[in-house]
């Protein structure tokens, strides 16, 4: 997947809006940061989500850190991969690696999210 497909978030999650549903995953910045991924926990099937409001965990062998719903919706679908092999966040961050979907409202507003190119100059700093 072309990274140029996403949108971001200032939290560090990765956003691809098919429809009415948002795949969400970190960034690969991200990972890096985290070091290696030992576990995630997995996002509750048909939570309410807000944007900004806690919906996971990623544990890394240096810490743990909160993931971030980049919008609003209810959690759909969540990756199941994730619990036999972790690793995939740091190996496929923008494939394989994903957390969950959820499905947005009709009236979402992306606006407040980062295109690629914003994204990459707000991590150079």
């Amino acid at each position: 997947m072309s990274t140029s497909d996403l949108l971001f978030s200032t939290d560090h999650e990765w956003v691809l809006i098919t429809g009415m549903i948002a795949r969400i995953g970190i960034t690969d910045f991200a990972q890096d940061a985290l070091g290696d991924v030992v576990f995630v926990q997995p996002a509750t099937l048909g939570q309410k989500l807000g944007a900004g409001d806690s919906f996971s965990e990623v544990e890394s062998t240096k810490s743990v850190s909160d993931i971030y719903a980049p919008l609003g919706g209810v959690v759909v679908a969540v990756n199941e991969a994730l619990d036999a092999d972790p690793g995939l966040v740091n190996s496929d961050p923008y494939g394989q690696g994903w957390i969950c979907d959820i499905e947005v409202a009709a009236d979402f507003d992306s606006a407040h999210l980062l295109s690629a190119d914003a994204y990459s100059e707000f991590v150079a700093g």
